[in-house]
Formats: C-alpha cells, structure tokens, sequence
C-alpha cells in the first residue's frame, strides 16, 4: 500500500470518529501528558486502533489520540511519539504528522524532554526551539517523493515559525515563566551521550539534546506545516559535570515542570 492510501485510511478512521474541523495539533513527550486533564469534551482514540499507526513502546508515552476543546480551540493532541531507536523506520515515526495534516491541521506544537548542554540552563527550564541539527543519521525525506505531499527539496531556513515563537515568548512573558531559546539536535539514541558525544555537539552549536522531535518537524515543514517546538530540559549534559542519568529521572524533572508547561501550552493555542 502507498504512502498516500495508507494516510487515506487512518484519516477517514479518525473522520468517522471526530469529524469536526481541528485547530492546532500537539505533539507530547516523556513526561510530559497532564495536559490532557485540561481538555474537555474529549474523544481517545487509541493508536492501535488507527489503521497504519505504530505502537509505543516508551514508559511516559500512552499511545493514544485526543481531540478536544483547550482554551476555546478544537486541538488534536499525540499523547505518545514514535521514536526511531523503538526499531520503527522513519515513514512510521512520522506517519502521525501525515495523518495530522491530510485531516486539514496546519499548525503543529512539538514537545520533547531533553538534555540542556548550555551552561546558562538549568534543570526544569522551558526552552523554545529555534532551529534544529539532525544527526540520527537517517531523514524521513530519504527515497522517492510523493509530490502531493511536498517538494523534493524543501527549505528548512524557518523550520520552527518565528510567529509562533514570538508569541510563545509574549505568553511565557505574561505568566512571568521564564523560557529559554536554544538550538536542539536530534540523535539516534537510546544510549545517553557520552561526555566526547556532548563536547562535540556543543561544538556544532546545540545548546540541548534529544532522540525525537527533528524527523516530525522536517516532515512537518515537508508538508508546509507551522511549527512551534518546546523542550522541557529535563538533566544537564554539561560534559565535566556529567553524572549518571536514567529515563525515571527524566520524566521525574518532566513532571515537575508540568504546570509552568501546561500554562504556557494553553495561553499559546488560546491566540495561536
């Protein structure tokens, strides 16, 4: 089965289920779900149920889309991502933000937990992304392009929406939280870095580090998709300071960065 039929299908699976239009999509990462208490009206569907979708496989990722109302806007959000060390191939990691654009959304907020490895973060901070290195050492793009989709080379210049970055900044503003604004690269995982690996991705510029994120938003500006991106920075790779780091710690750090995080979502998709 094609690309375009098999993002046909889970479309029409999803439309018979919630057919209403959809403002802005949400993408969740670790730690980071409580933002779904806040929805009303909600429809779950679960992931497994939707023709063409993988499964997660990841503690904090609950495999499941909702759609509801948050702050007044109709919003779809992935409560779970795929990731590409799960052993998926990089057409299913980002099959989700296909499907997400042939349902008629064009605006897509993209979150992560990641490493901060600039000195002036902390652990718990909120940083907006504003550009992007891909070093997972595989790109969605790669094989024949299905025009209907997107262009063969696509511009990447503006991959994160400098609109929806100002306002993201505005609203942190008026909740008084303070956000910063970095570069994040993607790597493969599912090994933390070692202490060489996070000197050298200092070096080229990052200032945090995840496994996800990068392949949904090239496919996402693929399609012509706004995208805002936020990590919650949840540990501090900072190569001489590095200490021992588990996926409990993370969500730990991700969940205690909850409110300042939903706060900022919710007031974002209000005048988004």
């Amino acid at each position: 089965m094609c690309i375009l039929d098999k993002i046909n299908k889970a479309k029409k699976y999803i439309q018979n289920i919630y057919s209403t239009e959809i403002d802005v999509a949400i993408i969740l990462g670790s730690g980071l779900s409580s933002i779904v208490n806040d929805i009303k009206d909600k429809t779950v569907i679960k992931y497994s149920d939707i023709p063409g979708f993988p499964v997660s496989t990841v503690v904090g990722h609950a495999g499941e889309l909702i759609i509801g109302n948050l702050n007044k806007k109709k919003v779809l959000v992935l409560n779970g991502r795929f990731h590409y060390y799960e052993g998926h191939n990089m057409e299913a990691v980002t099959f989700p933000v296909r499907v997400i654009k042939s349902l008629g959304i064009n605006k897509l907020i993209v979150s992560n937990a990641a490493g901060g490895m600039n000195k002036d973060f902390k652990a718990g901070d909120l940083m907006i992304i504003k550009d992007q290195i891909n070093l997972t050492g595989d790109n969605p793009l790669i094989g024949k392009n299905v025009d209907k989709l997107g262009p063969r080379f696509p511009d990447m210049s503006e991959c994160y929406n400098k609109d929806l970055i100002k306002l993201a900044k505005e609203k942190a503003n008026e909740l008084h939280v303070k956000v910063q604004e970095g570069v994040y690269v993607a790597v493969s995982g599912p090994n933390y870095e070692t202490k060489a690996e996070l000197n050298m991705l200092i070096n080229i510029g990052a200032d945090a580090v995840g496994m996800s994120t990068v392949p949904e938003v090239i496919v996402a500006n693929h399609m012509g998709m706004k995208v805002l991106g936020i990590s919650c920075i949840t540990d501090m790779a900072i190569p001489d300071k590095l200490e021992p780091l588990d996926h409990e710690k993370v969500i730990e750090v991700a969940n205690k960065s909850m409110i300042k995080f939903v706060s900022l979502i919710k007031e974002v998709v209000k005048d988004i």
